[in-house]
Parts: C-alpha cells; sequence; structure tokens
C-alpha cells in the first residue's frame, strides 16, 4: 500500500499529426551528429554544405530510470536519403541487454531494422496501426522510406534498460535498407566491423 500512496500519475499529450508534443521539449538528431553512419558518409558531408538540418526527433520524458518504470515517447524520422539510403535514426542495443522494446506506429512508412549480437537479422514493416515488438537482445533502428512525410511510432521499454549507441557507431548495423529501382532493398552493410 505504501508505493501507491506516493505513485505519481502523470498526463503528456502528442499531436498525432506530426508526433510532437506541446508538454516536453523535443530532442533534435542533426545531419552532422549522423557523420560517418551512412554508407555515402562522403555525400552527407556534400549536403551539409547546405547547412545542418534535423534528421530525427524524439522524447526523453524525464521519468527516473530505475527498475519497475518505464520510458516512453515518440520519435518523429524525417524523409530524406543520403546517395540511395533512405534516413534512419542512430539504432542502439540497449545497456542492459535483456531489455525488449515495443514501437507503434502513428503515421507514416518504415521499417524497424533489428540484429542481435549473434547476427540474427529482422525488419519490420512500420505502418499506422502496426505494433512491432523489439526481443531482447536486439539493437534497432526506424528507417524512413517515405519521400514526403514524418515516420512516427511511440516506444515503451524498461527505464533502466539504459540505450548504447556506441557499439553500433563503431561496428554499424550488418545490413541496410537503400532503394533500388524506386523500392526499398536491404542489402549487406560493406562497412560493418565484426
Amino acid at each position: 500500500m505504501e508505493k501507491l500512496k506516493n505513485l505519481k500519475s502523470m498526463a503528456i499529450r502528442f499531436n498525432l499529426d506530426d508526433g510532437l508534443s506541446p508538454d516536453r521539449k523535443s530532442i533534435k538528431r542533426m545531419l552532422s551528429a549522423m557523420e560517418g553512419m551512412y554508407l555515402d558518409n562522403e555525400k552527407l558531408k556534400e549536403m551539409l554544405k547546405d547547412g545542418d538540418i534535423v534528421v530525427y526527433e524524439f522524447y526523453n520524458m524525464g521519468l527516473p530510470e530505475d527498475s519497475g518504470e518505464l520510458g516512453f515517447g515518440t520519435t518523429i524520422l524525417y524523409p530524406g536519403k543520403i546517395g540511395e539510403e533512405y534516413y534512419f535514426t542512430k539504432g542502439h542495443f540497449h545497456s542492459i541487454l535483456e531489455t525488449a522494446e515495443i514501437y507503434y506506429c502513428i503515421k507514416g512508412n518504415g521499417y524497424l531494422l533489428m540484429e542481435s549480437p549473434e547476427g540474427d537479422v529482422e525488419l519490420q514493416e512500420l505502418k499506422p496501426g502496426v505494433s512491432v515488438y523489439v526481443p531482447k537482445r536486439y539493437a534497432h533502428r526506424s528507417i524512413n522510406i517515405s519521400d514526403k512525410e514524418p515516420l512516427i511510432s511511440f516506444f515503451a521499454y524498461r527505464a533502466d534498460g539504459g540505450h548504447d549507441y556506441k557499439t553500433i557507431k563503431t561496428k554499424g548495423f550488418r545490413k541496410l535498407v537503400v532503394e533500388r529501382n524506386g523500392k526499398p532493398e536491404l542489402i549487406d552493410n560493406p562497412k560493418w566491423k565484426a
């Protein structure tokens, strides 16, 4: 009973059209923060000459990262490509590898690329109304394949799971989603480091 007495609820609004919240400030990932992550890094550098732009933004709700709590928010991944590779989120493992996550697509069209440390790769389509369960031990990255609208997803995971971005930044994902003949195609990543 003591826990219930101290429990504090919260209500946070998210706009279903753009995924943004009037109640919180988003964290923006600029194109410059993605340097070295795309296959065609020279194209990225060339694009930066025209100015830095937001590739995606997401929310950190500021909740305690304690066992038993949930981290949640929205990710808004804008449309675009670097060469033939669609815009994507940096992607991460969870610091506590045994952490699963759930994504619910609100708007747009894209994929969730997932990969275990052992090399199992899964690709699930994200479109409005589709929920994707990311199993524990899997790194994951959202990919927007639309050329017109953002890919907006709601996510939730155990708050103490943490984020390991370093492994992905260092090694990359084993696979990439690129546009070939006007359609998305899953290819081997020639820059992946074992």
